[in-house]
């Protein structure tokens, strides 16, 4: 039977860095930012339902979605990200769901559910158990106005706009410290899947 595990974080702690730590290893990761980005390739039903809600204004003439000013709006507006996250969540539950399921029933004993919004969206009910991947507040806001050149009040801004990563921290199954550098990161993540049980490269693909 094939064992679930999401792995979630908050903007800036690492998580992608732990994915790809998993990738390397042979182990099949269900990404749900490519899903997001499925939904609302040309004639997906996500980009017909941003255009019916939002207006053509966030459409590219090429019938690409403008990626930048619907994050701006997003980012300064609560109620446009929510009501955006209703409108794609259902595709993009979907598309997790069927990918998940192809990799089950080609043998995997382990999949990785990489969901960024995972307890945010309700996706822990579909995870036998959940890793968050940890740093301080502190160091996340560094790290984020660092990698997308932001100012304080932006990176902060953009924070805010999930849970807060010490609550995320309370709720994980397992926690992974990322807070100093990859090596130790990678330390506690191979010591988690030894005591698992789980082999690297579980099925060849």
């Amino acid at each position: 039977m094939t064992f679930h595990l999401g792995l979630t974080g908050s903007i800036a702690t690492g998580k992608s860095s732990v994915s790809k730590h998993f990738q390397s290893l042979g182990y099949p990761i269900v990404d749900a930012d490519l899903g997001s980005r499925a939904v609302v390739e040309p004639g997906q039903p996500g980009l017909e339902a941003i255009r019916e809600h939002f207006g053509e204004d966030y459409i590219f003439p090429n019938q690409t979605i403008n990626r930048k000013k619907i994050g701006q709006l997003i980012f300064a507006d609560d109620r446009a990200r929510q009501e955006l996250n209703q409108l794609l969540q259902p595709h993009i539950r979907q598309w997790i769901i069927q990918e998940a399921q192809a990799y089950d029933a080609a043998g995997h004993e382990l999949v990785v559910l990489d969901i960024p919004l995972l307890y945010e969206e309700g996706y822990q009910e579909d995870c036998d158990q959940v890793m968050v991947v940890y740093c301080s507040e502190s160091v996340q806001l560094e790290r984020l106005m660092a990698r997308d050149q932001l100012s304080e009040g932006e990176a902060f801004q953009r924070i805010c706009s999930q849970i807060s990563i010490e609550r995320k921290a309370e709720w994980a199954d397992i926690l992974i410290d990322n807070g100093r550098d990859l090596s130790y990161t990678y330390q506690q993540l191979d010591a988690w899947l030894g005591i698992s049980g789980f082999r690297p490269n579980p099925v060849a693909e």
